[in-house]
C-alpha cells in the first residue's frame, strides 16, 4: 500500500483579510481573493469538488523531500487507484517526477542518436517534426498512453480522404484542361478567343488542384512511423520515463510488401488496353529486357543501366561508382559508396547501409567492355569542354574531375532523381512495359537465377543483408520456373499413353449417348 494521502478539495475562493479583517487590494484596487481548498463547507457535498492525492517518496540524492500529488479525480477510489498506480511505477524505479515534454523527450533522443546515417537521421526529423511534435509534443511523457498515438493515426487517416478527394478534384481538372486544349486546337482559323481563354483558365485550375496533398501516407510509411516512435519510446523505457512502450499497441492497417510480378505476354496485353500496373514492383521478362537494350543503346546512360541489368547495384550505387574501385585487370567492381538524395533533394555521398552493401561484383565481358568505352567517351567529352572553356570561361566552367564513372559533359555525377527521370522518359517513348529503375535490381536477379546462379549468390551479388529477403523475393520469379514445378509431379507417374491422350475419351464420355430412331437419324436417350 502506498505511503500518502487521499483528500478532497474544491476552487471556491473568499476575499483575502489582513490582521485587522479588513479585505487585502491588489495594485489596481480590486480585492484579493484565496481558494478555500480543503476547508470549503460544501465539499461533504457529493457533486462539489474533486479528489486528490499525495505519495510520500524515499527522499531524493540530495535529501530533498519528494511528494508528488495530483487532482481532478471524480471519486475517492479513482484518486486511490492512481495513487497505488503511481507508487507502483516509483518502487519500480519509474521517475514519476519527471516533467519532461514528449517534444523535449523526441529532439533529445534523436540528438542523441549520433549513430544515425545522414538520409536516416532527415527521415526521423521530418517524422518528429512534422508528424509526432504536432500530434504528441504536448502531453508530458508521464502522461503519454496508447490512446494518444492511435489518435495521432486516425488523424492521418482521415487526412488521407483529404488527399483521395484532391486527386480525384485533379484528375478532373486535368481532364477538362485537356478537353479545353483540343478545342483550341481543333477549332478552324481564325480560332476564337475566348477558347484559349477558357484553355488558360483550365490549366490556372489545374495547377491549383496540383497544388494540394495529394500523396496518401500509405501502410508502409505508417509502418515506419510506428516502428520510429516505438524505437524512440523503447529509450523512454530504458531510461525509466515510463512503464511500457505504449506505441507498441497501437493497430494499422494491414501492410504486405509489393512482390516482383513478371510481365507476361497477357499483362502486358492487359496493360495496353488499361494502362494499369498489375503490381507497383514489375520485371521484364528476359525478351523484353532485350528489346530495351536494343532499343537504348545509343543511349548515354546505356551503360549505366547495362550494369544494372546484369549486375544489380542499387541507383545510388550505380551513379556513385568510381574509377578508383574499378580494376579493369580484373574485371571487378568494388561498391563501397552510393550518392544519396535527401528530404530536400540535395545529393551527397555515402557508404551503404550495411556491412553487405559494401561488395566487390565481377564484372561480365559485355559490361567489361562497355566501361571501357565509357571511359574513352568520358576522356573525349572532357577535351570537348575544356576547349569550349577556354572559348567562353563565362558560359562554360571549369571540368570537374569527380572521379566517378558515370558523369555529365563537365564531369560532375549523375543526380540519382534524374538518372530515374531519364529512364522512365526513355520507357515512355519506346512504349515499353513500365517498371521502376530500381526493378533493374530484379531483372539482374531473374536472369541469374534463370542462368543457375544460387540463391546465395545471388544474395551477394545484390548486396541483401538476410537470405531470407532473397529467398522469399525471388523464389518463384520467372514463369518457367513455376511450369516446371507444375510438371515434375506429372513426370512421376508412369503412364501407357502421353499426358493429355485421355483428353479424347473425357470428352467422349461426356458426351450424351445416341439411339436409333425411324428414318435413320439419332437422338439423345
Amino acid at each position: 500500500m502506498f505511503s500518502g494521502s487521499i483528500y478532497k478539495r474544491c476552487k471556491c475562493t473568499e476575499p483575502k483579510l489582513d490582521a485587522a479583517g479588513q479585505p487585502v487590494l491588489d495594485a489596481s484596487g480590486n480585492t484579493k481573493v484565496r481558494e478555500l481548498g480543503t476547508g470549503c463547507t460544501q465539499l461533504k457535498k457529493r457533486d462539489h469538488g474533486s479528489w486528490y492525492y499525495y505519495v510520500n517518496l524515499p527522499d531524493g540524492p540530495r535529501g530533498e523531500r519528494r511528494r508528488p500529488r495530483k487532482g481532478g479525480f471524480l471519486t475517492r477510489a479513482a484518486a486511490q487507484h492512481a495513487a497505488q498506480q503511481l507508487w507502483a511505477e516509483a518502487t519500480g524505479g519509474i521517475n514519476v517526477e519527471s516533467r519532461e515534454t514528449v517534444e523535449q523527450f523526441l529532439r533529445r533522443w534523436l540528438h542523441n542518436r549520433v549513430d544515425l546515417k545522414r538520409r536516416t537521421r532527415s527521415d526521423y526529423t521530418d517524422f518528429v517534426e512534422r508528424v509526432y511534435i504536432p500530434a504528441l509534443g504536448h502531453l508530458s511523457m508521464r502522461e503519454l498512453r496508447t490512446r494518444h498515438i492511435q489518435a495521432m493515426f486516425e488523424d492521418i487517416w482521415a487526412y488521407n480522404r483529404v488527399k483521395e478527394a484532391n486527386r480525384k478534384q485533379a484528375d478532373q481538372a486535368r481532364a477538362e484542361c485537356e478537353a479545353a486544349h483540343q478545342a483550341w486546337k481543333q477549332a478552324p482559323l481564325p480560332r476564337p478567343p475566348e477558347l484559349r481563354e477558357r484553355w488558360i483558365e483550365a490549366k490556372e485550375a489545374l495547377k491549383k488542384a496540383r497544388s494540394e496533398p495529394r500523396h496518401d501516407t500509405g501502410p508502409g510509411t505508417q509502418k515506419r512511423l510506428r516502428n520510429t516512435l516505438s524505437a524512440a519510446l523503447k529509450t523512454a523505457v530504458m531510461e525509466k520515463l515510463i512503464a511500457q512502450n505504449w506505441a507498441d499497441q497501437v493497430v494499422l492497417p494491414r501492410y504486405e510488401k509489393p512482390l516482383a510480378v513478371v510481365w507476361t505476354e497477357e499483362r502486358v496485353a492487359r496493360w495496353r488496353e488499361t494502362g494499369q500496373k498489375p503490381s507497383p514492383v514489375m520485371v521484364w521478362t528476359p525478351e523484353l529486357t532485350g528489346q530495351f537494350l536494343d532499343a537504348a543503346a545509343s543511349h548515354r546512360l546505356y551503360a549505366m543501366w547495362h550494369l544494372q541489368v546484369f549486375r544489380g547495384p542499387r541507383r545510388g550505387e550505380a551513379a556513385g561508382l568510381k574509377w578508383a574501385e574499378v580494376d579493369m585487370a580484373q574485371g571487378t567492381a568494388n561498391i563501397v559508396e552510393q550518392l544519396v538524395v535527401d528530404t530536400t533533394h540535395q545529393m551527397y555521398g555515402e557508404t551503404p547501409k550495411s556491412r553487405s552493401g559494401r561488395r566487390t561484383i565481377a564484372l561480365d565481358s559485355a559490361t567489361h567492355a562497355l566501361l571501357a568505352t565509357q571511359r574513352k567517351v568520358q576522356q573525349e567529352e572532357r577535351a570537348v569542354w575544356e576547349a569550349k572553356h577556354q572559348r567562353d570561361p563565362q558560359k562554360y566552367g571549369s571540368y570537374v574531375d569527380s572521379g566517378y564513372v558515370f558523369t555529365q559533359d563537365n564531369g560532375t555525377p549523375w543526380h540519382p532523381d534524374n538518372v530515374s527521370k531519364l529512364f522512365d522518359r526513355l520507357l515512355r517513348r519506346l512504349d515499353m512495359p513500365p517498371i521502376r529503375l530500381h526493378d533493374l535490381r530484379h531483372c539482374a536477379a531473374s536472369l541469374s537465377l534463370a542462368a543457375g546462379l544460387s540463391m546465395k549468390a545471388i544474395q551477394a551479388l545484390l548486396g541483401h543483408a538476410s537470405f531470407t529477403l532473397t529467398a522469399d523475393t525471388y523464389t518463384s520469379l520467372m514463369p518457367q520456373f513455376e511450369k516446371e514445378a507444375a510438371d515434375a509431379p506429372v513426370a512421376l507417374v508412369p503412364r501407357a499413353h502421353q499426358p493429355g491422350a485421355g483428353v479424347g475419351a473425357l470428352r467422349d464420355a461426356a458426351r450424351p449417348p445416341m439411339t436409333l430412331i425411324a428414318g435413320g437419324g439419332e437422338e439423345a436417350a
